[in-house]
């Protein structure tokens, strides 16, 4: 006999609340039930599809447990690396990796039986007392099927040195596949410059929740970020010291920095995303060579917070040769298939000026082999349908982008009043900003993707992102208190499918999510919504 899912927990919970309203005395008694899973496989965040706890025995993690891979498999290989990787600082045991058949206890990663329905980034997973055997068809499903696994186990699994405890993971099974194939975060290091070690903490975390693409704003009034060869001065002089908001984050990455980041996020099965923005905040670009200034002159360096004032001349030569050096080069570096040109808040570019300079900077895109994203704005240019403009705004009302969908374009929803993790949670938070109003975790998780704007349906959607400006940020910790616990809230939405989404389970998942941030030391919000 099973226990109940996830979903009959959260019928229940409901039902109980229903009761308490007409019976007081039993509204201490919903308030608990709503908020305790009935298991770890009721807790888990994104919310699968099915998740069923079964009686009987636990596996137990042991000294003498192994990760057993799919044999001749270099995708399964490497993600049983990663897993033992992440089970050795707490346990202390061996956990030794092998395509070899095992007699003792052990944890199975193969790349078969795993069927169509859970297609190339789900997995099933099922645990017994002598083995979990996790199945996918791709590395892809196998990894999201291994943070499913990482829930599974204790808070405490999370923390980096020994812990004495038994390593338990309940009997049971999961069934599982993404709503949406793109679910991305966003890291600004143009207004402050985030070191290569930040970025590749903030991966793992963002792994953690099924996130598979990072989005980087590498380029902005106040910095440019990336080594481009071309035009050497770019990095070092719009990047270096007293660069960056308030004078505060220079630095950059070199390309050797930049592959490596590209290397470490595809073994978390995260693909990188870079960002050039134009033709609008351009200043970094624009106080170093003055040749890309309509007078021939350099701008001043701007380390201040306003937006829409500069621009790439859009009729001279050299801002093409420009465009087409910078394209080219983070092209070449780039593995991914996405390229994003920004192309927002471009007020100080006429529009018949920007649409001119989309028509010829897409092109450029697509020649070195990528396909374009591109902020709201971008469906002003009647873009290519291959061309997926991200919808920033807080409205939701959006002509030109209901245009550009029934023409047929798809878009990535990331409006800035319930997905922007900058924005401050209340007026206490000591950092984010406020344009877009405050967002607490229930404003993050209470929207829909596909229903949000006027014209976006769920079939028009291409995912779900979450990004992270960083005009007020300074540091790893400010990253992590920011992003957590909203984060995981627009994992979900991308994750799990529309009809599971619940507030009153996912706020009490969060509790239990709450227990592994403090023993891995995340530097989370401490949210009055959730009950931690």
């Amino acid at each position: 006999m099973q226990k109940r899912t996830r979903m009959a927990a959260v019928l229940g919970a409901a039902a109980l609340t229903m009761t308490a309203l007409a019976h007081p005395a039993m509204a201490e008694q919903a308030t608990t039930a709503a908020q305790q899973p009935a298991s770890r496989y009721e807790a888990l965040i994104p919310a699968p599809l099915e998740a069923d706890a079964h009686q009987g025995p636990a596996f137990e993690l042991g000294p003498h447990t192994v990760i057993r891979t799919q044999r001749g498999s270099d995708e399964a290989r490497q993600v049983g690396e990663y897993l033992a990787e992440q089970l050795r600082p707490a346990t202390g045991y061996p956990i030794k990796v092998t395509d070899r058949a095992a007699d003792r206890p052990s944890i199975a990663l193969l790349l078969r039986g795993a069927g169509t329905r859970v297609g190339d980034q789900g997995y099933r997973l099922d645990v017994n007392r002598n083995e979990i055997t996790i199945r996918a068809n791709t590395g892809d499903g196998l990894f999201a099927g291994v943070q499913t696994l990482r829930q599974l186990l204790p808070a405490e699994i999370a923390a980096d040195s020994p812990r004495a405890r038994e390593w338990s993971v309940p009997a049971g099974r999961v069934v599982d596949a993404p709503r949406f194939a793109y679910r991305a975060a966003m890291l600004d290091i143009a207004r402050h410059f985030h070191t290569p070690d930040e970025i590749k903490s903030y991966i793992d975390q963002i792994a953690h929740y099924k996130i598979n693409y990072l989005h980087l704003h590498l380029t902005d009034d106040q910095g440019w970020r990336i080594e481009i060869d071309s035009w050497p001065r770019l990095a070092p002089e719009g990047g270096g010291e007293g660069t960056g908001v308030d004078g505060v984050g220079g630095g950059y990455l070199t390309k050797e920095d930049y592959a490596d980041l590209v290397a470490y996020a595809e073994s978390r099965h995260i693909t990188i995303v870079p960002e050039i923005d134009m033709p609008g905040h351009t200043n970094a670009a624009l106080s170093v060579y003055g040749e890309l200034n309509c007078d021939g002159k350099p701008v001043p360096p701007r380390t201040d917070t306003e937006v829409g004032y500069s621009s790439l001349c859009i009729d001279l030569d050299i801002t093409y040769r420009f465009v087409e050096d910078v394209i080219r080069e983070i092209a070449e570096l780039t593995p991914g298939p996405y390229l994003h040109i920004g192309g927002d808040e471009a007020h100080a570019t006429p529009d018949e000026d920007y649409r001119a300079f989309m028509q010829r900077l897409l092109p450029l895109v697509e020649k070195y082999g990528k396909r374009a994203f591109g902020w709201t704005e971008v469906t002003k240019a009647e873009p290519p349908t291959s061309v997926v403009p991200q919808f920033w705004h807080t409205n939701r009302e959006n002509a030109s982008l209901a245009e550009a969908v029934a023409r047929g374009n798809k878009v990535i929803m990331s409006p800035a009043n319930k997905a922007y993790l900058d924005m401050k949670y209340d007026e206490n938070t000591q950092l984010g900003l406020t344009w877009a109003g405050y967002i607490e975790v229930k404003d993050a998780y209470e929207w829909d993707p596909g229903s949000h704007v006027s014209g976006v349906g769920e079939d028009a959607v291409f995912g779900v992102e979450a990004p992270l400006w960083s005009e007020t940020l300074r540091s790893l910790d400010d990253i992590e208190f920011m992003a957590f616990p909203r984060l995981p809230a627009i994992a979900e939405l991308g994750w799990s499918p529309a009809e599971s989404h619940d507030w009153e389970s996912f706020r009490a998942r969060l509790a239990e999510e709450g227990k592994r941030w403090e023993a891995e030391g995340v530097n989370f919000y401490r949210s009055p919504q959730i009950d931690w």
